[in-house]
């Protein structure tokens, strides 16, 4: 572990450090390549299923796509023609996404412009839409989050180069590595919390639990903890437009003023 170049941290030196807080690595002993590379295995499944929880991730990233008249769904995923997240086999497809704007790609005076669409939690409220190839300004956006590419239907569909449409995911997590060797690029905050939390995936592997004392459990928890409440965030609270107050209501004129 290079706990003093933390920068130089390899995901060899996670998987070695997690072997011995798993107890299945002794004081002195070298760990076999196989108990490394399972170790490497189960580090990544570790990661894949952080970076669907949201308090895990701690980043978000937006990307826009500029519309070509589609009335068909961009795709969304590694190396998508459309909306590109990473490099193919190292990073997945978003499950969700957090938000989605429309922009008007206008120069002057102060363009572009950006507008905020309505998330639609459900293809079957898509499907209701009663005219699904309309194309005008758009108002509405729909995730299917599909494999390998997840698909972005919005609605009405944008004109060809007028508009482009953008989202909003959560940073995917190196959910794979090329070799051992590989440098781990994370805040450094991950590190503790990947090693102690791989160290509780790899003990049922060698037949390991806890006991009396062990201090494993409580640290990966901790660990969690740490980066639970750095990565929170918390959206200004809104209300959907239709129950906004317009104005006072006069008794004696039935009418709003």
């Amino acid at each position: 572990m290079a706990a003093q170049l933390p920068l130089n941290t390899t995901v060899g030196d996670l998987c070695v450090q997690a072997l011995k807080d798993a107890g299945a690595l002794g004081v002195g002993q070298t760990a076999l390549a196989e108990d490394v590379n399972d170790a490497w295995i189960r580090l990544q499944w570790l990661l894949q299923q952080w970076e669907r929880q949201s308090l895990l991730v701690y980043h978000l990233v937006t990307y826009l796509q500029v519309s070509d008249g589609r009335t068909t769904p961009y795709l969304v995923g590694p190396g998508s023609p459309d909306i590109n997240i990473g490099t193919p086999g190292l990073t997945a497809r978003p499950n969700r996404i957090e938000s989605a704007f429309f922009v008007q790609n206008i120069s002057s005076p102060n363009g572009p412009i950006r507008f905020s669409l309505r998330l639609l939690q459900s293809m079957v409220d898509y499907n209701n839409l009663a005219m699904p190839g309309l194309q005008t300004f758009s108002l509405v956006a729909f995730y299917d989050a599909a494999w390998p590419n997840g698909m972005l239907y919005v609605w009405p569909w944008p004109n060809a180069a007028q508009y482009s449409v953008g989202v909003t995911a959560r940073e995917q997590l190196p959910a794979s590595w090329p070799s051992l060797t590989t440098n781990v690029v994370l805040p450094f905050e991950y590190y503790l919390a990947m090693v102690s939390n791989l160290a509780m995936l790899l003990r049922p592997k060698y037949g390991l639990g806890t006991f009396p004392g062990d201090m494993v459990p409580t640290i990966a928890k901790n660990s969690l903890a740490v980066l639970r409440k750095g990565n929170t965030r918390i959206r200004n609270l809104d209300m959907p437009a239709s129950l906004k107050r317009k104005g006072l209501y006069s008794i004696f004129s039935d009418q709003m003023y």
